[in-house]
């Protein structure tokens, strides 16, 4: 086993660890990703007691911010960490040059193809399938933050107020970022190893010490003055985020190896097993799958906290909400009896970023064209695609049984937990039948595993979609606006005739 070296040539970065890579039989790059997180960690507890920003100046706190945040990069990636400096400088020349009016176009072009030719260049060229540690999963963070700054500086810069929706004014950017600024946003230790992406003005008030300045209003403001007398701790979140990050990563290093995803494509499994039971064993395997994406995420949003970043108010009993950049919520995942509930509870902030990059701003299919863009920018492996392609028609399916189904299921409670029950077990199939071809990377393994499920999901949500109606066809952006307009001075209309008939009644 020792022979193949395959954790040795898989990491690019520092060989410090090796003895612990050895003793913990785990890939050298994957024991120094879980070191430098415990690193920043302790780092983020030292940065907002040392460096708090009522004794500290922005300035320092983003130039130390991103040493640290280049020097994790340099020990996990090595020299590959640089490319995080190229994709972020080219970005910013972009900015600088181009103007505001098509910036974020350009950058969005730009940053999207960088990480696609390094994602083409580590898959097809390094080490393909390989569950390691790689230098492009920064990557992906960053042309998230580049493409959402780009898109925030043009809505506040080139766009007039009253063309902005509500999220777009709060996010808007009014001034250009200096270049410290920028690189502290993309590269700080916080973020640069796992994310999750945030919006700049969010993470500029965190910096300076004013979270939510920009989105509270005047009377929310007010009512908040608590925050500026007594800042609330994050110790406790913490605690809980960091204990729950390494429940899952024992959960995930105990079953992972007991329900292997590639039985689902192997052939006596398929030939003697009875349907039901693939289906059974299906959901376990990919069951089993999460817990290392919950470790990951729990852990990366700890360490934001530990700094005093991702203060997101206060409930209404008084308690600090600390979610502002939560990347999931897993009891709502595991739960979810719906495949829009399960997106939008997987994987947060990307699917705030899609969300405002591209669906809010794509004219025409803006679902279609938003799983494009996850697919592009998840990367190169062929199954990503068929996933996010798998995942366009189910959840047209999904959406037009929600309109249609579940209204008779609404009058009793009985009723509804039937509905609730049957459309749980449903998702999560859909899921995990969507989700495969993501875990085994290539075509064959996913068509292999379709074939033997006869395509019966595409063709079921493809016969689903077609024949039960939807309330609303996707309109064109100005399409839509116009309707809505007209909907409302029909509105406006029609209560004005009524109150002027009661007021002749009256009379």
């Amino acid at each position: 086993m020792a022979d193949d070296g395959a954790p040795s040539t898989a990491c690019t970065g520092s060989s410090l660890l090796q003895p612990l890579s050895e003793l913990t039989d785990l890939p050298l790059d994957q024991v120094n990703f879980v070191v430098c997180q415990l690193c920043a960690l302790i780092s983020a507890f030292w940065f907002r007691l040392f460096l708090h920003p009522s004794k500290t100046s922005p300035v320092i706190r983003h130039a130390v911010a991103t040493l640290l945040g280049l020097y994790f990069a340099m020990f996990c990636f090595g020299w590959y960490a640089l490319h995080f400096l190229v994709q972020s400088g080219l970005a910013y020349g972009i900015m600088i040059l181009t103007g505001v009016a098509h910036m974020h176009k350009y950058c969005l072009v730009v940053a999207l193809t960088y990480l696609s030719l390094c994602q083409i260049t580590r898959v097809y060229v390094f080490d393909y399938g390989m569950y390691t540690a790689d230098f492009t999963g920064p990557m992906m963070v960053i042309t998230q933050k580049i493409t959402s700054l780009a898109f925030e500086i043009h809505d506040g810069m080139a766009r007039k107020e009253e063309h902005l929706t509500a999220g777009q004014k709060i996010l808007a950017i009014r001034r250009m970022p200096s270049l410290l600024e920028y690189f502290s946003y993309n590269c700080n230790f916080m973020g640069i190893l796992a994310g999750p992406t945030c919006s700049y003005n969010d993470y500029i008030s965190f910096i300076e010490g004013d979270p939510r300045c920009h989105r509270d209003s005047k009377d929310e403001r007010k009512s908040s003055s608590k925050l500026r007398q007594s800042e609330p701790s994050p110790n406790m979140e913490v605690a809980h985020k960091v204990t729950t990050s390494f429940f899952c990563l024992l959960v995930f290093l105990s079953v992972c190896k007991v329900f292997p995803v590639e039985r689902n494509i192997d052939d006596d499994f398929i030939a003697n097993t009875p349907f039901y039971a693939q289906v059974v064993y299906l959901y376990l395997s990919m069951l089993t799958t999460r817990p290392k994406y919950y470790f990951v995420w729990t852990l990366a949003d700890a360490i934001n906290n530990a700094a005093g970043f991702g203060f997101n108010g206060y409930d209404s009993d008084g308690s600090a909400r600390w979610d502002l950049i939560s990347n999931l919520r897993i009891l709502k995942i595991e739960f979810a009896t719906s495949f829009k509930v399960f997106l939008d509870n997987w994987n947060i902030q990307t699917a705030h970023w899609l969300k405002r990059v591209c669906y809010e701003r794509c004219p025409y299919h803006p679902t279609a064209a938003t799983f494009i863009l996850s697919a592009m920018w998840h990367g190169a492996y062929p199954g990503y695609y068929l996933t996010f392609l798998t995942g366009i028609v189910i959840t047209l399916a999904a959406r037009a049984v929600r309109h249609n189904v579940r209204p008779y299921f609404l009058h009793s409670s009985t009723h509804k937990l039937v509905y609730d029950v049957i459309t749980w077990a449903a998702t999560q199939i859909a899921i995990c039948y969507t989700v495969i071809p993501f875990v085994l990377l290539s075509v064959g393994p996913s068509m292999k595993f379709y074939g033997s499920w006869y395509f019966s999901l595409h063709i079921g949500c493809i016969l689903v979609a077609f024949l039960l109606p939807v309330k609303r066809r996707n309109l064109p952006l100005k399409d839509q606006q116009k309707s809505t307009v007209q909907e409302s001075l029909q509105h406006h209309l029609e209560a004005t005739d009524r109150t002027c008939s009661q007021k002749e009644k009256t009379t």
